[in-house]
């Protein structure tokens, strides 16, 4: 009797059933010791506060691009118990502009390198201390190391190097406090603020130091053009300081900087991130679909042709694959603040050069030059080598040298053979050393971040007609909350983070934003949002 009555049970509600055992047994457990228990350990079973009820029907989620920002979200909708989501990735390999590979035996970061801000309040510093990524010591950046030489073909004294460069600091702090006390004055681009203070402080250096001190001080503004990936004419003085910079330092993962993607992608469902799968189409809203199921809130439908039905899409695309696609790639169109914010923001291009020698020409840990280029230099531009910043050890060889590149130069290079870029580097190093037979590199590996179409360029930046507000339009959700229509379109990656915009920290934080937002949409309509 107990059995038959069981028989029918699963009969008429199995698979909902089913679907209760398998949340249940993704709910976390918690482990407690017992004062009084001889036996030791207990389990207790419980639901957390950030989890939705296993008992309701599962919204589905389009994620696009498996970045540090789509796997941000993919992760913590599988934490909070919502696994009906797929992550469609363009490439054929996870993290985005995380990307290490091997050259000799060196790990090679052809895009982010550092983890700015050494400590608890960096989530993606917690994420690798958790996997055991970070031993110590510890190497933080130290971009006052190295020598500093001239295009004369020297080196700078060292006290004046230290002067000039502690000089140029000061500058670079002023310049980012005009974002909280710039009185309402436009300083116009960083170019003309940084030139007139820098002239200003040349005058207190004696004479016969101020011309070593100018091409630091110059040169260093190349460094701050690497920062932002364009020319300095183009970002905004006033908004320079709206990046909040995380106390601690930078610190690197000497495994490799895609070691992070290991603790986001093992706790995904499995097959939910499908590969190869550039998005061609997004249509949202009244949508009519194919077939018998019923009218979708969006469909995404992919270059080969597939569609993907969802209750939420979460566009983790880059900057400058919307700048180069929004138009065409949502019916209907975006509205207008967001595609003004789209349009506004700054989006720039930073490149790496891996040199690999059979015989190195440096002493190991001394081989770090940077190029102190004069203001002459710098504003006649005859080729892509002037938007050299600087060539660097690479942790861990004593062969292998990095040479930074960054704005519109960092693009030409990437259109040149790699023989004439080692000729190009090459014949640099020769100049600002003095010595002409420097050997050309065995090997090159580069990065070419503006000529891949699932990119277009590496971060975002404050340009002169951008201000935070158009990282907040751009991050809003489609419809917004005080429309009638629960948001169908939301936007994560580094650009949509007010204060952590060109960062991975930046990227992971927008994309736990808006997972946390479509949990707490489904605890409010107790399940996927209603279709009209």
């Amino acid at each position: 009797m107990i059995i038959q009555a069981f028989r029918t049970f699963l009969t008429t509600h199995g698979a909902r059933f089913g679907k209760i055992v398998k949340n249940l047994r993704k709910l976390h457990l918690s482990t407690r010791r017992q004062a009084n228990a001889p036996s030791g350990n207990y389990q207790t079973c419980t639901v957390t506060d950030t989890m939705v009820d296993p008992c309701k029907i599962e919204p589905s989620v389009v994620i696009i691009g498996a970045g540090i920002a789509g796997l941000s979200v993919a992760q913590r909708l599988a934490q909070c118990g919502l696994n009906k989501f797929t992550v469609l990735e363009a490439t054929e390999r996870p993290g985005g502009r995380v990307h290490s590979c091997w050259l000799s035996d060196v790990v090679a970061e052809m895009g982010c390198q550092w983890i700015f801000g050494a400590c608890v309040g960096n989530p993606v510093y917690t994420l690798a201390a958790q996997e055991g990524l970070l031993k110590p010591p510890l190497r933080r950046a130290d971009s006052s190391t190295g020598l500093f030489c001239t295009s004369d073909g020297r080196a700078v004294d060292q006290a004046v190097a230290l002067m000039a460069y502690h000089c140029f600091g000061a500058i670079k702090s002023e310049a980012m406090k005009l974002f909280t006390v710039g009185c309402g004055k436009d300083h116009g681009s960083l170019l003309n603020y940084m030139s007139l203070r820098i002239h200003q402080e040349l005058l207190k250096f004696p004479e016969d130091m101020r011309y070593d001190a100018a091409r630091i001080m110059y040169g260093q503004t190349n460094r701050i053009k690497y920062l932002m990936g364009d020319d300095l004419c183009k970002v905004s003085a006033d908004n320079f300081g709206s990046y909040i910079q995380i106390p601690g330092g930078s610190v690197q993962i000497p495994l490799g900087f895609v070691g992070v993607l290991s603790p986001l992608l093992k706790e995904l469902p499995d097959c939910s991130v499908k590969f190869g799968k550039p998005v061609s189409l997004i249509r949202w809203g009244a949508v009519q679909s194919r077939g018998s199921k019923g009218v979708p809130r969006s469909v995404v439908q992919c270059c080969d042709g597939e569609e993907f039905y969802a209750d939420y899409v979460v566009i983790t695309v880059s900057l400058g694959v919307l700048k180069e696609h929004a138009e065409k790639m949502f019916c209907p169109a975006l509205p207008a603040s967001k595609m003004n914010a789209i349009k506004s923001l700054g989006y720039g291009n930073v490149d790496k050069i891996f040199l690999d020698y059979d015989k190195p020409f440096w002493v190991w840990s001394e081989g770090s030059i940077k190029f102190a280029w004069s203001p002459d230099e710098l504003a006649h531009r005859t080729d892509w080598t002037k938007g050299l910043v600087s060539v660097e050890e690479v942790e861990g060889s004593k062969h292998v040298l990095c040479a930074f590149i960054a704005g519109p130069e960092s693009i030409v290079m990437e259109q040149a053979s790699d023989e004439e870029v080692a000729e190009g580097v090459t014949k640099v190093l020769r100049q600002f050393t003095g010595d002409a037979s420097l050997p050309y590199p065995s090997t090159i590996l580069r990065s070419k971040w503006a000529s891949d179409p699932y990119f277009c360029g590496s971060y975002s930046y404050m340009n002169v007609d951008s201000n935070v507000g158009h990282i907040c339009d751009l991050s809003c959700p489609i419809p917004g909350s005080c429309d009638p229509v629960p948001p169908i379109l939301m936007f994560a990656g580094e650009a949509t983070c007010a204060g952590h915009h060109s960062s991975v920290h930046g990227a992971r934080l927008s994309g736990i934003r808006e997972a946390e937002r479509i949990v707490q949409l489904t605890k409010k309509f107790g399940g996927p949002p209603p279709k009209s």
